[in-house]
């Protein structure tokens, strides 16, 4: 029988949706537990301003793993140092973000949990308050080693008319000027060997297929559209194979999501931020799941900003939080069993 994981969630920015989602989270059957690293009175305060039905309570850490109980949230206090107005994210409440990241990873270092899950923040205000923080995926990396790789799927919201799609990512959050000098093999390698290796161990698919495209229009249309796919990304993928990895490329991007292909493919390696993104969330925004790979430890997220606009006016959706926290224990569960 498989352990019952503890899921450590951070509600991200107090004055956006995140709190919100998190309590709108707390009310559903779920077969993991998941312990909120948050403000406890700003969540019960929040749970009562909105009549959502949940109690909170603090975690502890020696009560016997079960699976979560629908209307009662446990929480590690994390208390906020100003007060929170939903849609005004407040520079002094900055620090209290980052230390809702810093006790979650503490938690499963320790094994008192087995993963993260990351709500939204405003990154914006976080620089503001003279923090440097690029973002979810550079912080875990910085603080935990280990090489990240952005991975978006939709598989934990598919339905039957949805194909399966995980888009991997070769660069994130660069500006498309930036991009081409990135595109190196050492970067190429790291990229399909931190991805081969989650598709098998915490993905549990046994023989990954996986699809990588060109920067270029046309893959480059050999050597007239760009050279990048001659010079760099054809050799890496050579000595990948050799090493034996299911490889397909360099392939066009406006052709690697044709329906027929991706029913075969496992994964898809995209060079940019836009080349595979938008292709991802239109198959199903609000569905996704970001998770990063790479990393001792498992970390998702959803797929979602902040959205300060709808902020404490009880209409924010839970969906994309419960997919992530339900890929979450997946991957923690499919990790313990590969291990054994």
């Amino acid at each position: 029988m498989q352990p019952i994981p503890h899921i450590a969630v951070t509600p991200g920015e107090p004055a956006g949706i995140g709190p919100e989602i998190v309590l709108k989270l707390a009310r559903q059957p779920l077969a993991f537990e998941i312990v909120a690293v948050a403000s406890k009175a700003l969540l019960a305060n929040l749970a009562r301003q909105l009549g959502i039905d949940v109690s909170v309570s603090n975690f502890n850490p020696k009560d016997l793993p079960a699976p979560h109980d629908p209307g009662h949230l446990k929480v590690i206090d994390v208390p906020v140092p100003n007060q929170v107005i939903p849609g005004e994210p407040d520079v002094e409440n900055s620090g209290y973000v980052i230390e809702t990241l810093n006790t979650a990873i503490g938690l499963v270092r320790e094994g008192m949990c087995q993963a993260v899950t990351t709500g939204p923040v405003q990154k914006s205000i976080i620089n503001e308050a003279g923090i440097s923080f690029s973002g979810h995926t550079e912080f875990f990396a910085e603080k935990t080693g280990g090489n990240p790789v952005m991975l978006l799927s939709n598989e934990m919201g598919n339905t039957e008319n949805t194909q399966i799609l995980r888009v991997a990512l070769l660069t994130t959050h660069l500006a498309i000027a930036d991009v081409p000098a990135q595109i190196t093999a050492q970067r190429i390698e790291e990229v399909l060997g931190v991805l081969h290796h989650a598709l098998l161990h915490r993905f549990g698919i046994e023989k990954p297929f996986i699809s990588v495209c060109g920067l270029n229009p046309h893959a480059g249309e050999n050597g007239h559209l760009g050279s990048e796919e001659i010079e760099i990304i054809s050799p890496s993928l050579d000595r990948l194979r050799r090493q034996g990895m299911q490889l397909e490329g360099p392939v066009p991007a406006d052709t690697a999501f044709a329906p027929e292909k991706l029913r075969t493919r496992d994964a898809i390696v995209v060079m940019y931020h836009d080349q595979g993104l938008p292709v991802i969330k239109y198959s199903g925004f609000g569905n996704l799941v970001n998770v990063t790979l790479g990393l001792p430890m498992i970390r998702t997220s959803v797929d979602h900003g902040t959205a300060l606009d709808i902020a404490g006016q009880g209409i924010a959706d839970a969906g994309s939080i419960r997919i992530a926290v339900e890929m979450a224990a997946k991957m923690a569960a499919t990790g313990s069993s590969k291990s054994k």
